[in-house]
């Protein structure tokens, strides 16, 4: 199965927070599974890191790509085809960075690691 973390996802894995479920976590660990974080996700942890909103995870985006690189991986990077989907989703989640997630989850056939209940309100296969 090809996940998709989203960025809380991935920040509680390197963090080895409690918050991330169990069943995420062997979802995650199952090397049977390929696991991918969209530079979507390093880009909300620089303008989060920015304004302050990131006080659990130090080091900003440096470390949390150095994380990435150091894990099992695949940096997912941001299609045209993403960005046109987006315009085409209904407009139930207001946050640009999941609904390109979202995005990227539907056009790479992926399932989104999230706890994130508004995304779950999406045509999209959700893993927690």
């Amino acid at each position: 199965m090809k996940l998709l973390l989203d960025t809380h996802a991935a920040l509680w894995l390197f963090n080895e927070h409690e918050k991330l479920s169990s069943n995420a976590r062997q979802s995650i660990l199952d090397e049977t599974n390929e696991l991918y974080i969209s530079i979507i996700s390093a880009w909300e942890v620089a303008i989060k890191t920015s304004i302050g909103k990131l006080g659990d995870f130090r080091g900003g985006v440096k470390a949390f790509l150095s994380s990435v690189n150091n894990s099992p991986m695949t940096l997912l990077p941001v299609t045209s085809e993403q960005v046109v989907l987006v315009e085409t989703l209904p407009f139930i989640h207001r946050d640009p960075f999941d609904r390109l997630l979202i995005a990227s989850a539907i056009s790479e056939n992926m399932s989104i690691v999230t706890i994130d209940e508004n995304i779950q309100k999406y045509p999209v296969s959700v893993l927690w």
